[in-house]
């Protein structure tokens, strides 16, 4: 079960950073929509407030924190209440699944992913979005995160934790991106999307089974 209690508390703040940071966002948007699977019928897991949702074309959502499915359905989204552990689908319903920052949340990340891989149909694929711990960036998110209220119970995961994970969930790893480089509230501009991981704090990855 993910750690939801600052989501429900501060759903709006939470929204409202991507607002605030809109570069960052816009950043991180394009990296997830390098790596997703289209076409195909898809589900963001941990959907939050449907900003990636709403912007990437994605119909269906899971999330555990009321507040937060509350916004994500005025943005469109047919949002379900459940967790990431405990999918409330079917298997093989989806094409393709999403997870955005949900990961460093979760209390069993191997069973979210094998989760995640249930309801895949076999030629699908997991596209997780994740702060990167090793990166210069993420170091210095990890060493001050008691400061942060969303941040104080993440666990972060390196991109070889991350492999593994996935890798022993059954999924097989294609491709890594990268952005976000500098303090995302002094950013004057998009960062640009490379590949790999090791210097982005923002690493999304694509899975296959």
């Amino acid at each position: 079960m993910a750690k939801i209690g600052p989501y429900e508390e501060h759903a709006g703040e939470y929204d409202g950073w991507f607002a605030e940071n809109r570069f960052a966002y816009e950043s991180e948007l394009r990296a997830v929509g390098m790596l997703l699977p289209r076409p195909g019928a898809g589900v963001e897991i941990g959907v939050g407030t449907g900003r990636f949702a709403g912007k990437l074309g994605i119909r269906f959502g899971v999330e555990p924190s009321k507040s937060m499915r509350t916004i994500a359905r005025d943005r469109g989204i047919l949002v379900v209440g459940g967790s990431a552990e405990a999918l409330p689908f079917r298997d093989g319903r989806f094409d393709f699944a999403v997870m955005v920052t949900v990961l460093c949340f979760l209390d069993d990340p191997d069973a979210a992913m094998r989760e995640a891989c249930r309801v895949l149909t076999p030629s699908g694929s997991l596209v997780v979005a994740f702060i990167d711990r090793d990166s210069p960036l993420g170091k210095k998110y990890n060493a001050r995160k008691d400061e942060s209220v969303y941040y104080r119970q993440a666990t972060f995961h390196s991109a070889g934790e991350v492999t593994e994970l996935l890798t022993r969930a059954g999924l097989r790893t294609l491709a890594f991106r990268q952005t976000i480089f500098g303090d995302p509230g002094a950013m004057t501009g998009m960062d640009p999307v490379r590949e790999g991981y090791g210097e982005g704090c923002f690493v999304v990855v694509r899975a296959d089974k």
